[in-house]
């Protein structure tokens, strides 16, 4: 088989991983949100897949890899990206469709952490704006080659700044901005744990993105017979090991009990940290580089926790925290030009300032989103939207019917009757079970 069509059969298939990661978003947050919030997250998750894959294609990737104006963004390829020149033995459309997949799950990210009182409309155009511009805007400047980080020498291979650090701290400024759930804060600073709906999904959610994300990074070689696709699929598996190690035995340690959603969060931890490095670093610096991602998704928690910053599924002390760390890792561990590894300082100096440069991009870009929708959309749920439940509000359908029985539906459920001539069956006791 010639060298193009194995790569094609390779990108294409890594494509659908990453692509099916989406999935494990879904399965993930409507495992640990309130069950009355269950669709709207998979709804959500349909926004991103949809209208966020469509904005990228359109305009998303011009600005990400079309020719660089500056080395600060993208000026051509605007509404026909498969005319990009790739130099490589690769269809140009198995190249945007794999960068597709990366680009949803940025905005997949933000999802979870304004989960349960955002205003659907505004998450729609959520998902336009990271696709269009945000996300876009700091891919270029690392992963074009003609972008002003990557003239740097940034490394960034797969994006743990790129994507898990913009999407991280964009969703932490939108989270900010929207305020926290009813109820979550006391006024003496104590938190009220929310109960997620279904851990055990959740965990197949996890389970999902671990098996895509060796797609995501392996993918990344864009060459089928790249000899470090392997070593960069067992640094992956290393990283998310040690990471959900570490997770489990502290949580057991600190608070007497194997946290289970912290151990979901300690997996993905360490393969968001593992991300940039994946195909720099040896595999001991991987599992040291996943259990670091342990302890700090913890901490970070706390923190957000503290800062009195609403984050339903953990999002921020995931992508956003760890993302950074993911990024200055390789200026410490790259075998070639590590800190640890050489002495050498210069990586790790342009890894330091291209993880914060990317991180105050996505506050801003987060903020930015947030006001717009503000002023336009509206930005959060009524208190009526929030205290029936988002599925109930927007999509008119509980996530579990067999939990839930009324006599009087909420008309939003059955609204489609006069104008299809469909009866739906009305369920005969009222009684309501569970959040």
């Amino acid at each position: 088989m010639e060298l193009i069509h194995l790569n094609t059969v390779w990108i294409v298939i890594a494509a659908a991983m990453v692509l099916f990661m989406e999935g494990g978003f879904s399965l993930l947050e409507a495992g640990l949100v309130r069950t009355k919030n269950a669709v709207n997250v998979t709804m959500k998750i349909f926004v991103d897949l949809t209208i966020g894959a469509l904005a990228f294609w359109i305009i998303g990737f011009a600005v990400m890899f079309g020719d660089s104006a500056f080395g600060f963004i993208g000026t051509s390829l605007f509404g026909s990206p498969q005319e990009i020149s790739l130099g490589l033995e690769l269809p140009s459309e198995a190249f945007v469709l794999f960068q597709m997949g990366f680009a949803v799950a940025c905005i997949s990210i933000i999802s979870g952490a304004v989960a349960e009182r955002m205003n659907f409309k505004a998450y729609i155009l959520t998902a336009a704006l990271i696709t269009l511009i945000i996300y876009p805007l700091s891919g270029h400047w690392i992963w074009n080659g003609d972008g002003w980080l990557a003239q740097l020498g940034m490394k960034d291979f797969a994006g743990s700044a790129a994507i898990h650090s913009v999407g991280g701290f964009a969703a932490l400024a939108m989270a900010k901005m929207l305020g926290a759930r009813k109820g979550r804060f006391n006024s003496d600073g104590s938190v009220n744990v929310f109960a997620p709906s279904n851990i055990p999904l959740a965990s197949s959610g996890a389970f999902i993105l671990w098996f895509g994300w060796f797609a995501f990074n392996s993918g990344s070689t864009l060459d089928a017979s790249n000899a470090s696709l392997a070593s960069i699929a067992i640094n992956t598996m290393l990283a998310g090991a040690s990471g959900g190690t570490v997770t489990l035995l502290l949580t057991m340690n600190k608070f007497g009990k194997a946290d289970p959603s912290m151990t979901i969060n300690g997996v993905l931890s360490g393969l968001v940290a593992i991300t940039a490095g994946c195909a720099f670093v040896d595999q001991w610096s991987a599992i040291l580089i996943g259990g670091i991602s342990g302890v700090i998704v913890i901490y970070a928690t706390l923190l957000i926790d503290n800062l009195k910053i609403d984050d339903p599924v953990g999002a921020v002390a995931v992508h956003g925290f760890n993302g950074l760390f993911g990024t200055i890792a390789v200026g410490l561990f790259d075998t070639s030009a590590g800190f640890f590894t050489t002495g050498q300082v210069s990586l790790l100096g342009v890894q330091l300032l291209g993880a914060v440069v990317v991180a105050i991009w996505g506050l801003v870009g987060g903020a930015a989103i947030a006001k717009i929708a503000e002023v336009t959309v509206g930005l959060r749920a009524t208190e009526e939207e929030e205290e029936e439940g988002l599925d109930m509000s927007y999509h008119g359908i509980p996530a579990y019917n067999e939990l839930e029985r009324f006599t009087d539906l909420p008309t939003s459920l059955y609204n489609f009757e006069e104008t299809t001539g469909i009866t739906v069956a009305r369920p005969e006791q009222k009684k309501v079970v569970g959040s």
